[in-house]
């Protein structure tokens, strides 16, 4: 059978996102060699929104070249400094307009995405979640009524989002995504919707969120809305692949070593032993302690993956204490 072609897309940008854009093209040629679509990764352009040049240095994207991956270029008209993790939604517009996946730089892939069945009509994002917005707020509203206000202001029906199956009131009864994964068959359609909305919480909140943090979670908060509008929602065994057996978002190196499975770490493990991106990986700070000089393995004896402490901070500070944090 032939198997399902689309893009993913991933951003590559100055600093550490340069050094992840290099660890996420080296899993997918590992991993998934014969995956038939391109992996972009969208570079934002110096302009007034970014106080110094944002873009990767040239050997990093010649590696990336190498790699097999193409480097686009993309302005950031919106946000940039003030909220980087809008990059996700202004690079959008910068794909052909063909069914893409989005994943945050910060991911390895694990296996092919041949066993992944992506429905691209009924958009769905990742449920590797915690429960970090909206806030409950002393005096109201409630986070069902901020949710229900959010759904009305931009005109989406908000009864069918409804986990039935969680109680009124309980965080997991709304629809609640980690922006690590997305997909939908239109990047152009999902882009140019994700902006406007994204852009109007930012800069003109409703009434109903004015209380509400909003960075980093403005993409989190956004994102339901967006793919409940395209008549998308959680996702199903389909793709249980991702964050599964296919892709990890790894989010902070101390981090993966300390919670995330062996398959995550061998291929990490992989990745740095490749002689095509040994050398550049060694040069910047956090993947050298944590890949090159043992830090990596340190942090993982440090805990059982059965009895992780339940709250990340927990496992933050365990690291910190003994001297292994790096990032």
């Amino acid at each position: 059978m032939a198997r399902q072609k689309f893009n993913i897309l991933a951003i590559g940008q100055a600093g550490r996102l340069e050094y992840e854009a290099i660890i996420l093209a080296t899993s997918l040629r590992l991993a998934d060699p014969d995956f038939p679509g391109t992996l972009y990764i969208a570079e934002p352009q110096p302009g007034p929104r970014w106080a110094s040049d944002p873009r990767m240095s040239k050997t990093g994207r010649a590696l990336l070249e190498d790699l097999g991956a193409e480097v686009i270029g993309f302005d950031a008209e919106v946000f940039g400094d003030a909220y980087p993790n809008g990059n996700k939604i202004e690079a959008l517009a910068a794909l052909p307009d063909e069914p893409f996946l989005f994943l945050d730089t910060d991911t390895l892939i694990l296996g092919s995405f041949a066993g992944v069945k992506f429905d691209f009509n009924r958009p769905s994002a990742s449920m590797k979640r915690e429960n970090t917005w909206p806030a409950e707020e002393l005096y109201g509203p409630s986070v069902g009524e901020t949710w229900q206000g959010l759904y009305k202001e931009f005109g989406v029906p908000f009864e069918p989002t409804l986990d039935p199956d969680e109680p009124e009131g309980y965080w997991r009864r709304y629809m609640y995504f980690n922006a690590g994964w997305f997909f939908y068959k239109s990047p152009k359609q999902f882009g140019k919707r994700y902006l406007e909305w994204a852009k109007k919480v930012w800069h003109d909140r409703p009434e109903i969120i004015t209380c509400q943090q909003m960075d980093p979670w403005l993409d989190q908060a956004v994102l339901p809305l967006v793919i409940a509008s395209f008549g998308g929602g959680r996702p199903g065994p389909e793709l249980a692949g991702m964050d599964g057996d296919v892709t990890c978002h790894w989010r902070i190196l101390p981090l993966m070593f300390a919670r995330e499975s062996d398959k995550a770490v061998a291929m990490m493990q992989r990745v740095a032993e490749q002689n095509a991106v040994r050398n550049k990986l060694q040069k910047y700070g956090a993947t050298r302690k944590m890949l090159y000089e043992g830090n990596g393995m340190k942090v993982r004896g440090l805990f059982d993956r059965n009895d992780l402490p339940r709250k990340e901070q927990a496992i933050r500070n365990r690291i910190r204490r003994e001297g292994l944090w790096a990032r």
